[in-house]
């Protein structure tokens, strides 16, 4: 019988009242990146906490390599696993030390800690940063530091919560190419809960789409947004989902007409009546137009502002709506308000097929 990473069978969790998650059999194999796909409340994080040992089930079994997690070997089990939580907790230290305290508290040799250290400071690009106060970075590179403390620990799975949620696209390039790259290069296995749909397609290489409390559906990618199921419809209706019929244009490209005057190119090939998304983080918000490689301009007027703390969501009316999303600094720089002019940019890559 093949022992899985980690696995949990016949799971439940509440919280008084409340199913956070119910009777959930889940399995990770050794090498993999597994999404976790959902709304708010669908249950992924109590997954995740309840996979990091930091929530205890209320009914079911945990286990790692085939081992039931018990009261007896609870600690000892904790080593085989880590947490990045979505809203980042760093130590008033620098971010060599940040990085380096769970290997201190494991009495990690000195030499070892500074080889895995500094491993981790260059796949987070992080190199020159050792001694700046970890508590002064930005908001993306507190993540960075806290996606480099994990790291560091060398477990056996990395369990990430909504990793990129508030960051910049840059910061966000940064935090989905360590996860490829640790994949990929040291066949680290990794979970993560995401709300970002075209992220879900591009890192896991399974997809787990959560909703109450359970799995509703399971499997790559290209079978879970092959179809376009209840769950994952009402999930992405959240957000950019434009319906239309599709066809080739003269370019040869694959042009959706989804009313309102708005047509949309896409690189995938399609025809006939299709559903596609655009992320709000994909769409680059401006005040002016400019010279871009990108398929699709579009004029607008914010019409609704969202403020999330270090980031804002902008409605933006375009002959369709779209939701956008920047963060504060770009929304107080550009002065916006309700009613301002803006241009929307998006590249064809960018649209999906749901």
């Amino acid at each position: 019988m093949m022992a899985f990473v980690a696995e949990m069978r016949g799971v439940t969790k509440t919280y008084g009242e409340t199913t956070a998650i119910d009777s959930v059999t889940f399995r990770v194999s050794e090498g993999e990146i597994v999404g976790l796909l959902g709304a708010n409340g669908s249950g992924k994080t109590t997954l995740l906490k309840t996979l990091a040992l930091i929530e205890k089930p209320t009914k079911g079994e945990v286990h790692f390599r085939g081992v039931e997690v018990t009261q007896k070997n609870a600690q000892q089990m904790r080593l085989y696993t880590t947490m990045v939580f979505q809203k980042t907790t760093l130590f008033s230290q620098s971010v060599y030390d940040n990085i380096a305290y769970g290997l201190r508290i494991r009495k990690i040799p000195r030499g070892e800690i500074d080889r895995r250290v500094k491993t981790a400071l260059k796949l987070a690009m992080l190199e020159g940063f050792e001694r700046r106060q970890a508590r002064k970075l930005s908001g993306g590179e507190q993540q960075r530091v806290a996606l480099a403390r994990a790291l560091a620990l060398e477990t056996k799975l990395i369990l990430l919560d909504e990793p990129t949620a508030n960051l910049d696209p840059r910061n966000v390039s940064v935090v989905e190419n360590v996860v490829e790259t640790v994949n990929r290069d040291f066949g680290q296995t990794i979970v993560m809960a995401t709300h970002n749909m075209f992220q879900a397609r591009k890192l896991p290489k399974r997809i787990v789409l959560m909703d109450n409390g359970r799995i509703m559906q399971a499997g790559s990618p290209a079978e879970v947004f092959g179809q376009l199921s209840r769950t994952l419809a009402g999930f992405s209706a959240l957000e950019n989902i434009l319906t239309g019929e599709a066809g080739v244009s003269d370019g040869g490209v694959t042009v959706v007409d989804v009313g309102g005057n708005v047509h949309v190119e896409m690189t995938q090939a399609a025809k006939g009546r299709v559903s596609v998304f655009i992320s709000p983080e994909d769409i680059i918000l401006s005040v002016a137009r400019f010279a871009s490689s990108a398929r699709n301009v579009f004029e607008g007027r914010v019409v609704e502002i969202q403020d999330q703390g270090r980031l804002v969501k902008l409605k933006v009316y375009a002959g369709k709506p779209f939701v956008v999303q920047i963060t504060k600094r770009s929304f107080i720089e550009m002065c916006l308000i309700l009613g301002s002019n803006v241009y929307l940019t998006f590249k064809a890559s960018s649209v999906q097929i749901v």
